[in-house]
């Protein structure tokens, strides 16, 4: 069972430590640029609650308008002046009824006023008379100076805030190269899990040629002296290479603790980020971080992620981040003199695609194919992933491991999960056999769904199913039918499972034919019995589709096409754009020919042999489920076993 992943220590670390020395952070030095950063928030604050109060100033002002003595006195007189404050010869006032500005600007009902030094009026005999209110406080109530503050600083409080966000984000992310606040973000500490336990090779099984090539990194880490006195250097970089799920991120981790070296663990796409630069600066850091605990391993998962080959449509002009973040990549390795003791490891399942500059002599100079195990390598697997799961005394792992070709180390380990969980569900203190198989076919069929068909849709699943069987029986050569159901799983309503004794590495014409026959067998089998076509038949069409194209035009079985791999690669996926008009007419003829022959041998197979397709029919809808044996004794067929143990 593989270890947790390592934890990280900060959430802005694009990358996981283990194995590292512990290194106490160090505080950034308050020196001049930190000082003359405050300074100039300090001045900026002021200068914005200026500008603030003389506007809020002229907004007040604006708010309650200073009219004429004269006018005041007309309003008085008329009766009008609700109340008033006095304060020397400023006068302030409201009005009852709101008035029009005389100097324009719209209506008032506050006012300010001032009393001219000569007037020798009656004034507070006429307040009196017409009863206006004189009022101990102001009428005109302005802000105090802390309320002005408040809101003249609140913009710049915000401001504030934005900037040290912004400047956290920088300095994580750049290193403090540009830094808002003039200071540099410190270096990142590495962090050690006391009492962990680290991957070794014990941990890894099925893949040991791969073992084998990496066990000369493991040992120039543990012995560099060695290597530097013959003159030998170690690769730079060593890319793993294959399909999900094969264990290359387990690999890159059992290295580093095989070898005792702190590991540094990264997916590509946590070093791209919107603001262009971030990612290339992220990838100096790490790097700086591994020479610093050298020897280490740097191990980048899925890194065709960033170093896909440039040049194509996708890049902007050439310096997205994504271009940048790479070419970040090539300096650093490019830097290494072979004695700092960091090896880049990386993984990927496109290597086709990779930048020819990544994947040259001094960059990544080893590439290791890692891939999905042999039987041998399914049942280490198996015991591996079942080391802590209690298992029945029935339970034969070379058997699971028989019937399980082409499953990845990750398939494996959920296979195992699988059949814990039934277990468990069942109340059960031990995995079964039974557990074991259940857990397999909903792993390679899918779920059991609780779907309840008509009779005649359940009559014609039955023949359907009968035929892919059938033909699987009768064809030489062909995958031995494992197991026949028409209780509907995944998407499917009744699944055929045929899997091959032993691992295939290359197929023949005739093997490839009839498994097109067996593909073509349930649609032949519905118009051999009732005449029609349904769409029951969609995969079985698309796994057809897919082996003829890949016979006619990549691996050379078409006399017409000739020895050519007319759409090699991923030129299926832009059909039209590897080969010319003329080469892509010859193809559909060819894979329709194919096809159509295979069809009318399927056809003709299922008429030939009319009563054990019945037998098989008939038999599906008693039981819905037949297992190996029962299918080929109701089918009155004799099965070659071939000696799977030699």
């Amino acid at each position: 069972m593989s270890n947790p992943a390592p934890s990280r220590k900060s959430p802005d670390q694009p990358w996981r430590t283990e194995g590292a020395p512990e290194e106490p952070p160090r505080q950034p030095p308050g020196g001049r640029g930190m000082r003359g950063g405050w300074w100039r928030l300090i001045i900026t604050a002021l200068v914005v609650y200026l500008i603030a109060n003389l506007v809020l100033s002229y907004v007040d002002q604006a708010r309650e308008p200073t009219i004429s003595y004269t006018e005041f006195s007309r309003q008085v007189n008329a009766g009008n002046v609700d109340k008033i404050y006095a304060k020397g010869d400023s006068i302030q006032g409201q009005l009852k009824k709101e008035r029009k500005n005389p100097d324009g600007g719209g209506g008032y009902t506050k006012f300010n006023t001032e009393r001219p030094a000569f007037a020798d009026d009656d004034l507070w005999t006429s307040l009196t008379r017409h009863k206006v209110n004189v009022t101990a406080e102001p009428v005109v109530q302005h802000r105090s100076f802390l309320a002005n503050l408040l809101i003249s600083l609140a913009p710049m409080l915000l401001l504030i805030a934005v900037w040290v966000f912004v400047a956290r984000r920088m300095s994580a992310g750049l290193g403090g190269a540009g830094g808002m606040l003039g200071r540099k973000a410190p270096p990142k500490p590495v962090e050690l899990v006391p009492g962990e336990k680290r991957t070794t090779f014990a941990d890894v099984a099925g893949i040991d040629e791969v073992e084998a090539e990496l066990n000369d990194v493991v040992d120039f880490l543990k012995n560099p002296d060695a290597y530097r006195r013959m003159g030998a250097k170690m690769p730079r970089g060593v890319l793993l290479a294959g399909p999900p799920g094969t264990g290359k991120t387990l690999l890159a981790r059992a290295v580093a603790g095989e070898a005792g070296v702190p590991f540094f663990s990264a997916s590509a796409s946590e070093f791209i980020e919107m603001i262009v630069g971030v990612g290339a600066s992220r990838v100096r850091e790490l790097f700086a971080e591994a020479r610093k605990v050298a020897p280490s391993i740097i191990f980048i998962d899925e890194i065709d992620t960033i170093g896909r080959a440039r040049g194509g449509g996708a890049s902007m002009g050439g310096h997205d981040e994504r271009e940048q973040t790479l070419n970040q990549i090539l300096t650093e390795m490019d830097g290494f003199s072979g004695s700092e003791g960091v090896i880049v490891v990386a993984a990927t399942n496109r290597a086709d695609i990779l930048d020819p500059a990544l994947t040259r002599p001094g960059r990544f100079d080893r590439v290791v194919q890692v891939s999905p195990p042999d039987r041998g390598g399914r049942e280490a697997i198996l015991r591996i992933h079942t080391r802590d799961i209690p298992l029945a005394d029935d339970v034969d792992l070379a058997q699971v491991a028989r019937t399980t070709p082409g499953m990845t180390g990750a398939e494996l380990a959920n296979l195992a999960n699988e059949a814990a969980l039934l277990a468990v569900k069942r109340g059960q203190r031990q995995v079964t056999r039974a557990d074991l198989s259940e857990a397999l076919e909903k792993v390679q069929l899918g779920a059991e769904r609780s779907l309840v068909m008509p009779e005649e849709e359940r009559r014609r699943t039955a023949y359907h199913e009968s035929g892919h069987a059938l033909l699987g029986m009768l064809q030489p050569g062909a995958d031995p039918v494992r197991k026949i159901t028409i209780v509907p799983r995944g998407r499917a309503l009744g699944v055929t499972l045929s899997t091959p004794e032993s691992d295939k590495y290359a197929f023949t014409e005739e093997y490839l034919r009839g498994r097109i026959i067996g593909a073509l067998g349930g649609m032949a089998a519905e118009q051999v019995v009732y005449g029609v076509i349904t769409t029951g038949s969609e995969s079985d069409l698309e796994q057809v589709t897919n082996i003829a194209r890949g016979m006619v035009s990549r691996w050379g079985m078409s006399e017409r096409v000739g020895r050519l791999s007319a759409l090699p690669n991923d030129a299926q996926q832009a059909y039209g754009l590897a080969a010319a008009p003329q080469t892509l007419d010859v193809i559909d003829a060819e894979m329709r020919r194919i096809v159509d022959e295979c069809y009318a041998e399927a056809c003709r197979k299922l008429v030939d042999h009319r009563g054990r397709l019945d037998a098989l029919a008939h038999a599906l809808l008693e039981n819905e489920t037949l297992e190996e044996a029962d299918a080929y004794r109701i089918a009155g067929i004799t099965r070659l076993r071939k000696d799977t143990d030699a």
